[in-house]
Parts: structure tokens; sequence; C-alpha cells
């Protein structure tokens, strides 16, 4: 009996610090990748953190804004920076869904004279994909993303080809006000796990783009993560420790997305006709992970759900016409729900 204390008292001490050694090695990759998008993209420092987030909780972002903010050389400019083969989609009205995930062609065999259809794959098939302009699109191809970006697959003519990981889609969409846009449909927009609202630069900021767009100098972007590295972080961020009391916060915050629900706040209830999913909570908490990470911690708190709620929970709310009425934006919503949500948790 006391030979096993012994061992487990010497093992304690060397898997403390290989926890920290690899969150410290995680927080350092981070921080290198951020400033190495940073060389390029002034200021939006929390929409560049977002972006890293989800790829390395492994999930795809969605980023709104009027054209001209940067959005496309954001993602351009991320794929400098990752050793991932890139692929870009310029969504239009014609496109069609083969454009996007490829179609089965006929070939000719040059020796037997031999004809038969053989698969070209569509950019879907890179590792980080571009869909500029998304909701340009209709519906019909819109809706051609679904399978790789849930299920990591392309189904064609009944056969199903596995995507490589990591794969990471970042869509740019323009404000849907603006005339010859679809909006996105609530299946697809569930599955972003993030959507990221770019605005306008500030002064400081604008001076800046302009010194560096306008001087004919342009900063070299180096690769710095590679796919086994990002594998690597992604499944350290899984491993991160969550505690119940901490999970059971971030349940309580996706419950009052629900309109006369036990958690919901009379603003919900009023304003909001459908809430969150339970993929808005596994996105509440893998976010959280990654915050914790980034912070040189290997546990979630509170504050690092809080953090992530407006992100994950913006686009996951269908507002009812009234809120359309009062021009009530989502945000609003999710900030009044993280205040009247406690942090201490509840029973039953």
């Amino acid at each position: 009996m006391s030979s096993i204390s012994s061992v487990d008292a010497a093992d304690t001490p060397a898997t403390s610090a290989e926890v920290k050694a690899q969150c410290e090695a995680f927080r350092a990759s981070f921080n290198q990748l951020q400033a190495e998008v940073g060389k390029v993209i002034v200021g939006h420092t929390e929409v560049v953190q977002g972006v890293l987030i989800a790829l390395f909780a492994g999930g795809n972002v969605l980023l709104e804004g009027v054209p001209g903010l940067g959005k496309t050389l954001l993602v351009r400019t991320l794929a400098q920076a990752l050793s991932l083969p890139f692929g870009r989609v310029q969504f239009t009205p014609d496109l069609m869904p083969a454009d996007v995930i490829g179609t089965n062609i006929v070939t000719e065999d040059p020796a037997t004279g031999r004809r038969g259809f053989a698969f070209q794959r569509g950019p879907i098939f890179a590792q980080l994909v571009l869909a500029d302009e998304i909701n340009r699109a209709t519906p019909k191809t819109q809706s051609a993303l679904l399978e790789a970006m849930q299920e990591r697959s392309v189904t064609v003519a009944g056969q199903t080809y596995k995507l490589e990981l990591p794969f990471l889609v970042l869509a740019t969409q323009n404000p849907i006000e603006q005339e010859g846009t679809y909006p996105l449909p609530e299946a697809q927009l569930d599955r972003f796990m993030l959507k990221l609202v770019v605005g306008y630069s500030q002064l400081e900021d604008l001076m800046t783009i302009l010194d560096r767009t306008t001087s004919g100098i342009s900063p070299e972007i180096k690769p710095v993560l590679g796919a086994p590295r990002i594998l690597a972080m992604q499944r350290l961020v899984r491993d991160v420790v969550v505690s119940p009391a901490v999970q059971q916060y971030a349940a309580r915050l996706v419950l009052g997305t629900h309109p006369q629900g036990r958690f919901a706040p009379e603003m919900v209830s009023k304003y909001v006709r459908c809430g969150a999913s339970p993929r808005g909570a596994q996105a509440l908490v893998l976010a959280a992970k990654v915050r914790a990470l980034i912070d040189g911690r290997f546990h979630v708190s509170n504050k690092d759900v809080q953090a992530g709620a407006r992100a994950v929970l913006r686009h996951r709310l269908i507002l009812n016409f009234e809120a359309e009425a009062d021009r009530v934006d989502p945000d609003a919503i999710v900030a009044k729900i993280v205040e009247t949500t406690p942090t201490e948790p509840v029973k039953g």
C-alpha cells in the first residue's frame, strides 16, 4: 500500500509539469500564428483570435461585414501562415453544387480507348476552404457545404469521400439587408461554430493600413504550423478539464435562449422564436477550452464561457417578427442572457 502511494506521489509533479509544458507550447504556437496573421491584418484582434479559436477547436467560422473590410484577406493570410492546402470558392447566383464538391466526368483510356466515369474533385477537398460571399449563391448551392462542414465528408453518386483533417471552412458574407443576397438557412448557420462580425477600422488602424497598402512594400508571411501540429493542438483542447459546475453554466446559457423556458429571461420569450441547439452548447465549451489554454490554464472558468457567448450564440437565435419590428440586435439578447444567468450551479 505504501509503495503505491509513493509511486503516485512521485508521478504527480511530473504529470503537472508535463501539462504545464503542453499549455505553454499551445500558447506559444497560438501567439506565433496570431502575430504572423497580424503582419497583414491590422486591428480586428477579436476577429483574428476568434478564427484561430475555431481552428483549434475544430469548428467553422462565418465572417460577416460590408465589402472592403478585409474578410477575404484575413482568410488568405491565414492560409499562408498554415501549411495546409487552400481552396477558394467565389459564390455567385449561377454557381452549382458540382462546382463546389466536384462531379463525375467521362474519361477515356488512351491505351484501350475504353470510356468510364472518374470523379473530379472540387475545391471543397482542400483543408482550408474559403467560401467567399456565401450568401450570394442560392440555397441549393449553399447546402452543398452541409455534409463537408459537419461530417468532414462528401457524397457524390452514392459514394462517400472522406476529407483530409484538419478541415476548416471560413465563409464570408455581406449583411443580408444588401441586394442580391440569400439568407443562410438555419441548418447551415448552426454548422458554423462562430459567427464573427467584422466592423470598421479605427483611425490609428486605418492609418497603418494605408501605410502598408500604398507604399509598395508587402509583408512576407511565413508558414508557422502544419497539419500534424494543428491536429495535436486540437487533441489537447479536448483534454482540457471542465468542472461539472462550469459545464452546467454553459448548458444553462444555451437553455436561456429557449423562449418560455425555465432559464429564459423575459427578453428571450418576447423576441426569440427558436433558440440554440445542443451544438451551440458544444461550441461554447470547446471555445472556452481554447481560451483557457491561451490563458495558460488547463481548466475552464465561467469567464471563458462568457467570453465566447456572443460569437457562439448570435447566429443561433431565430428572432420573431416583433424583434425585427423593434430592430432588436441578437447580441443584445445574448448579453441579457449572460447578465441574468447566475454562475452558481442549480439543482434539478
